[in-house]
């Protein structure tokens, strides 16, 4: 397969030691929150030392996934040695590296330095060669590995014989300076023809970045183009800052809106609050139809109703109220007494007119 820009294809032993051009016009990448970042320009030659600069949270290291393939750009054009992404994004991670990026090429602590260069060198050997490489001898096949690895720590600039116990020392061992050279050899042991370093001044004290900056010289100076994120940028490197590429205030407007379309509006809200029942609301329609009509204690029906029914069978609370019915139900004093008098004091008239007619008539038939 012939590379975009003629030769040998990408990952090819033809491509070893050439750099790759950066370009880039208007590069930008949105995310989910708002920009990562926007309006980004690059123009790098091959082997060209480029340091993305700018504060934490500014969009440093997606720019630096984007490059290499890992991200997918969202706006703008850009060119990476002839791939162009997001069209080329998977032949673009074939030919670049990654070194030192938190969550991606994590160390691991219980690792010894050795056992991290044992398994670089089985997973370039399994999948970054070609398949005929198999069929050599074990012995050239250590040989071949040996040399790829020192190789590696001599670009890196990493001394096994310096650290405390050689290449049995732990990751968790190592100097900050130390892990991130570890680190690049690492990177370096696949034959990158673009090598991205992430944070490469983080932590590190005026002297640690000046060796940083002359490791990360050295490697670019070797044909390979480096990309690292700084928070200060060397004189000698090709500076893209990522500083005020983002609109102002738009990651958060895209937070609040996307928590709104979660959430709801505050109309909603309201509504879905003006649907629920009060407890007020409860109360009157258990009243209507609900099984404590015959029971509560402020039902409409009264003990006038409730003393005609003798085979009622109410909580303990409502007898000593039907006990004592026939007294409060006959009574002078009883507060229901006007009530059940009315109909009786006004039917009184027509009762002893309606009995003296009746008399009169039996007498009459006598």
């Amino acid at each position: 397969m012939a590379g975009p820009a003629g030769g040998a294809g990408p990952g090819t032993a033809g491509d070893a030691g050439r750099g790759l051009a950066v370009t880039a016009r208007g590069f930008g990448l949105r995310g989910p929150r708002g920009w990562a970042f926007r309006d980004v320009d690059v123009d790098a030659e091959p082997g060209a030392l480029i340091a993305v600069a700018g504060p934490s949270g500014s969009g440093r290291t997606c720019l630096l996934l984007a490059l290499t393939g890992r991200m997918k750009p969202t706006e703008g054009v850009a060119e990476v040695g002839g791939f162009k992404p997001p069209r080329h994004m998977s032949a673009l991670r074939r030919v670049s590296a990654l070194a030192n990026v938190a969550g991606v090429t994590d160390l691991e602590p219980a690792l010894t330095v050795g056992e991290h260069l044992r398994e670089r060198a089985l997973l370039q050997r399994r999948f970054g060669s070609a398949p005929r490489g198999l069929l050599r001898s074990r012995a050239r096949r250590r040989a071949e590995e040996r040399e790829l690895t020192d190789t590696a720590l001599a670009a890196a600039g990493l001394d096994l014989m310096a650290l405390p116990k050689g290449a049995r020392t732990t990751v968790r061992d190592l100097e900050r300076l130390e892990a991130l050279r570890l680190s690049v050899a690492l990177a370096l042991m696949s034959g990158p023809r673009l090598l991205a370093v992430d944070d490469a001044d983080f932590k590190l004290s005026p002297a640690e970045r000046t060796e940083v900056w002359a490791l990360l010289q050295s490697v670019a100076e070797s044909g390979t183009t480096v990309v690292a994120v700084c928070g200060e940028a060397p004189d000698d490197a090709v500076v893209v800052s990522t500083t005020g590429s983002r609109e102002p205030g738009t990651a958060d407007t895209r937070t609040t809106d996307r928590g709104t379309g979660d959430r709801g509006t505050g109309d909603d809200r309201d509504a879905d609050e003006t649907t629920e029942p009060a407890p007020d609301d409860d109360g009157g329609r258990d009243n209507e139809g609900g099984p404590e009509d015959d029971h509560g204690p402020e039902d409409d029906h009264g003990p006038e109703d409730d003393g005609g029914r003798p085979d009622h069978a109410g909580p303990e609370t409502d007898r000593p109220e039907h006990d004592d019915r026939p007294e409060r139900d006959n009574g002078p004093e009883h507060d229901n007494g006007p009530k059940n008098d009315i109909r009786p004091k006004d039917d009184k008239p027509g009762d002893d007119t309606e009995g003296a007619a009746d008399a009169l008539a039996e007498t009459g038939r006598s």
